[in-house]
């Protein structure tokens, strides 16, 4: 008999001479294998080579640089031995959590993400104690290096972590100033979804022959799932899932989160509205956590409240709905928290939790998956509460075949000849004590504010706009919502375009690319739309913004004046009447 050929095991981490305390690490959050650019990426990492990768979000490439790096850095060197560049500041706090993950046993260590919206000194004193890995955004870190807090003359590592992205958002110039500033005998890991020839620039004048290592995703998810998502703002969460909850009908359920924080949070939360819920995360000690997932499994517990880590394992039939409470930053999570319904053949149920300026990341899940998600819309007020009167005539129903029924029946009766009141009224009494003081019916929303139409305005000269800290000037944007007018210190001898603009504002600001509305550039300085209701937070870490490495200093435009421009405003006024004078005059 012939001997059989057998397709080659794949390899696991200990086959890739990983550091035995990041391998320790790798082994408690339970990866047992590497993904394909974990095993293409790390050797040729370890061996010291620069390296370019090729793959879509989703795939593991955090893994594949942290675990490198982690298992080659020296601790007793305290200035900045690795830095992450990422493009906005959720995928830059993912990397550093990956990292601060893998280094549980490098006692120690210090990761530290820096970015824009956070307080300086908060990383100013992370800074000062010593980062061995430093995690940021390009503005922040440009920011740093010109206050002389960023000190790179050590580096060893630098990763270019979804290069495209950053080069979309405007971020070309801002990298290649920071790359500019490493030291030239480094290592450097770019990895990026496409390969733009701005990419391969950067490739080819910073890299030393780097390897190119290409992994297309095979992620995929049962076709008896049915996935939906909800876009929620982050501050409606929790009235979005109430809802969710009171109308669609579930069996058992599971509710992922990021943080063991907000597993308890979220968990308390729940069953303050009346839910059967629990928590479970890494902190949780092994006894309670099988008493909890035997409630579960039993009935006695509906909703669980999870992190990642906790739900590893996790194998329960009853489990109808999945849902993502905080969106997963990397697909391969999205596709094992959604696996843990549709068991056994059974249809399952999958909900993602959307903020406006996660779309990106629904798009990921989706390009990986190769499976769009379809829109929800949230049940509105009349549905909970017809919703809420049809559970309260099936708690009636139910509770009148109690074997208690004929007491209180006994001291209803006697109450009604003692106060002669009517039976229906004791009934309602005891229906409003039952609920303790809460509302029965969910309010109705209020209703948006009118929207105003403009009256038709003459023509005529328009004076040169004064920008001041006063209120800003107002629009409607292509969505409808309410736009102002801003002011930022960059316009064309500076040489921005929209794309830059557009890029930084929305990366440090946390906005959407549909929240700008027209974008006018001028010599000195540019007009932005964007929303108006932007928080005092919002406008602070704006005006720390740079584009091109110049301080934007955003304020608000006040629109035309009433009187003569000020000092300041001249070249604005000069601009503006050179721009009417070319214009026609009407008929």
């Amino acid at each position: 008999m012939s001997d059989i050929e057998r397709e080659p095991e794949p390899p696991t981490f200990a086959d890739l001479d990983i550091d035995d305390r990041v391998l320790k690490a790798l082994s408690d959050v339970g990866y047992e294998s590497p993904s394909p650019i974990q095993a293409a990426t790390i050797p040729p990492l370890l061996a010291g080579n620069d390296v370019v990768g090729l793959a879509q979000t989703g795939t593991g490439k955090t893994a594949a640089f942290a675990v490198p790096i982690l298992s080659r850095i020296d601790l007793t060197q305290k200035s900045p031995q690795a830095l992450v560049l990422a493009p906005t500041r959720e995928l830059a706090l993912q990397v550093a959590e990956a990292f601060g993950k893998y280094a549980t046993h490098i006692p120690g260590l210090h990761v530290l993400p820096i970015y824009g919206g956070q307080s300086y000194g908060v990383q100013l004193s992370g800074l000062r104690r010593g980062a061995h890995v430093v995690v940021g955004t390009p503005g922040r870190v440009i920011d740093h290096l010109e206050k002389g807090t960023l000190d790179l003359s050590k580096l060893s590592y630098l990763v270019l972590d979804e290069a495209d992205e950053m080069l979309k958002m405007g971020f070309q110039e801002d990298v290649e100033r920071i790359l500019s500033d490493t030291p030239e005998q480094k290592q450097v890991a770019l990895f990026s979804a496409t390969m733009p020839g701005a990419i391969r620039k950067i490739s080819k004048q910073y890299l030393h022959d780097p390897i190119e290592i290409t992994v297309k995703s095979k992620t995929s998810t049962a076709s008896n799932i049915s996935q939906r998502y909800v876009q929620v703002a982050h501050q409606r969460k929790l009235d979005a899932l109430t809802r969710v909850l009171e109308v669609e009908s579930f069996e058992a359920m599971i509710i992922f989160v990021r943080t063991k924080q907000a597993t308890e949070d979220l968990a308390e939360r729940l069953r303050a509205r009346g839910f059967s819920a629990a928590a479970i995360n890494g902190d949780i000690v092994q006894a309670q956590r099988e008493r909890t997932i035997g409630q579960l499994k039993s009935g006695a517990l509906d909703i669980l409240v999870a992190t990642d880590v906790a739900a590893r394992g996790l194998d329960v039939d009853r489990i109808s709905h999945v849902v993502n409470y905080d969106i997963p930053h990397d697909t391969e999570s999205y596709v094992h928290r959604i696996g843990r319904t549709g068991r056994a053949g059974r249809a399952g149920e999958a909900l993602l939790f959307v903020a406006p300026r996660e779309r990106h990341l629904l798009k990921a899940i989706e390009k990986a998956t190769r499976q769009p998600l379809a829109e929800m819309q949230l049940p509105s007020v009349d549905d909970v509460n017809a919703q809420r009167v049809a559970k309260f005539g099936d708690s009636i129903t139910e509770s009148l075949t109690s074997d208690n029924l004929a007491l209180f029946r006994k001291m209803i009766e006697d109450y009604e000849q003692e106060h002669d009141v009517p039976l229906a009224d004791i009934a309602a009494a005891l229906a409003v004590q039952s609920r303790d003081g809460d509302a029965f019916l969910m309010s109705p929303e209020p209703p948006p504010p009118p929207r105003r139409e403009r009256e038709p305005r003459e023509p005529r000269e328009r004076p040169a706009r004064r920008f001041d800290d006063g209120p800003p000037t107002r629009s409607r944007g292509p969505e409808g919502q309410e736009l102002a007018t801003y002011r930022i210190a960059v316009g064309k001898r500076h040489r921005v375009v929209p794309g830059a603009i557009v890029g930084a504002i929305a990366n440090e600001g946390g906005l959407r690319r549909s929240d700008f509305g027209h974008i006018s550039i001028r010599p000195d300085h540019s007009l932005v739309e964007l929303p108006a209701d932007l928080s005092r937070e919002t406008l602070e870490a704006l005006r720390r913004t740079r584009i091109s490495g110049v301080l934007i200093q955003l304020q608000p435009d006040s629109g035309p004046p009433s009187g003569r421009p000020g000092r300041g405003d001249r070249d604005a006024g000069k601009f503006q009447r050179d721009r009417d004078s070319r214009r026609k005059p009407r008929e």
